[in-house]
């Protein structure tokens, strides 16, 4: 027996008998319309095969006493399939739904975020992990998970949860990496900022630093740079925080690395009193030993009065440079895209990469040409995301281009798209003096 086309229109008397079929094909492809009477669907639901419960799961037309009895089903990959449906249409139930309706669709969720299988619940926390109007209860659950794939997508982005549901959670021990998802959350607000600086996770604390939108007070930032000489994952973080205090980047000043210190005085935003400090204070350790002059010299003299003669230099040497002038013309000539860049970067050509991404963001062409012999992996792919490259791009750049060391690559997430946040990116070219 063969099923009728998917969009040629069915009786319900066809649907009955094709629902009795000996061929699991046939029930599959009835079970996945979205035009066929409740109570076939709800008769499909216990079907022996499971790729025609699946259909029955993922099929909106479903009724909702159906989700619930697959629920308990016996295959993982059936309420997998649920669980995105359901986190699909719970968000979009008003109250215009009938109360039955809506009752049962969160007494489906309720089940599935308690569901046995990791991979049901962390395909419902992935859907529902951006929702406002997602079920707080569900949400609370998630956050709170055993496994840090359920609730880190929770923690970090759900706007549902609020900041007394972040302080409960980090009071009560939660999983291995959950601070580290909270930390990275969106305007994270002064008290959680206080909490995850109070924990001993340093990663956490490290990814709350490099999150632009937290709010950290200056009492909180005190203790954190009382902490910090002796953890140096802390240190690039602190400094290339957004309004960095005057007397924060004085304490920088006093034990960071020379690559640090480069930063430090290459900041626009610390008034010159405390410029003046901070070079003070580096000169003291040069003369101590502790760092090394010959590489912070280049940044001391483009420091102050000296920093708008060394941009006319470089402007100067852009211009006079002939693989800099091809991208220029090329861009007059409407033949440089973002496809062209990448294309110099996937063969390899690193001084047309380099000329090509200082004309599509504006940065000076010297400028760029350091920031790849420097190797420094998060401004390389600011400016590939401000040149409008794929990911992937932009990480060909970090590796093969600028030679990044395999541990600090800046590496696509699971999607292939940029791990960074647009404010982490636009953080990044503000520091590199880009609007």
């Amino acid at each position: 027996m063969t099923a009728v086309s998917k969009n040629k229109p069915i009786t319900y008397e066809r649907a009955k008998t094709l629902a009795r079929s000996t061929d699991p094909e046939v029930r599959r492809t009835l079970a996945a319309r979205p035009d066929i009477e409740q109570e076939i669907l709800y008769f499909l639901a216990e079907d022996g095969e499971p790729e025609v419960r699946r259909a029955i799961a993922a099929n909106e037309a479903t009724p909702r006493l159906a989700d619930l009895l697959l629920t308990d089903d016996e295959s993982e990959d059936v309420r997998v399939d649920l669980a995105g449906k359901i986190a699909r249409l719970a968000p979009g139930l008003t109250d215009r739904e009938q109360d039955k309706v809506r009752q049962l669709t969160y007494e489906a969720l309720e089940k599935l975020a308690r569901d046995r299988a990791t991979r049901v619940r962390q395909v419902l926390a992935e859907a529902l992990k951006d929702v406002a109007d997602a079920p707080p209860e569900v949400i609370r659950r998630l956050a709170r998970d055993i496994e840090i794939v359920v609730a880190g997508p929770v923690l970090e982005n759900s706007p549902v949860l609020t900041d007394d549901d972040i302080l409960a959670i980090i009071a009560a021990d939660p999983v291995f990496g959950a601070l580290r998802a909270i930390s990275r959350r969106s305007g994270l607000s002064a008290e959680v900022c206080d909490a995850v600086a109070a924990s001993d996770d340093t990663e956490a604390i490290a990814d709350m630093l490099a999150n632009p939108s937290a709010q950290i007070q200056e009492e909180t930032l005190d203790r954190i740079l009382d902490r910090a000489p002796k953890v140096k994952l802390w240190h690039a973080p602190l400094v290339r925080r957004p309004k960095l205090p005057d007397d924060a980047a004085i304490r920088l000043a006093r034990f960071v690395a020379n690559k640090m210190v480069d930063m430090l005085m290459k900041r626009d935003d610390l008034p010159p009193a405390a410029l003046e400090q901070v070079r003070t204070v580096v000169d003291e350790r040069i003369e101590a030993g502790e760092l090394d002059a010959s590489e912070i010299e280049a940044v001391a003299a483009e420091s102050g009065e000296d920093a708008a003669e060394a941009s006319d230099e470089d402007e100067d040497e852009d211009e006079h440079d002939p693989v800099f002038r091809r991208a220029k013309e090329m861009e007059e000539a409407g033949k440089l895209t973002a496809k062209a860049v990448s294309k110099s970067i996937n063969k390899g050509d690193s001084a047309f990469a380099a000329a090509g991404l200082a004309v599509l963001t504006g940065a000076r062409f010297a400028q760029v040409k350091r920031l790849i012999a420097t190797a420094d992996a998060k401004p390389l792919v600011a400016l590939a995301w401000k040149a409008g490259l794929a990911m992937a791009a932009a990480q060909t750049l970090q590796k093969d281009i600028a030679k990044v060391p395999a541990k600090k690559l800046v590496k696509a997430d699971a999607k292939g798209g940029y791990p960074m946040s647009e404010d982490d990116l636009e953080w990044q070219l503000e520091l590199l003096g880009l609007p």
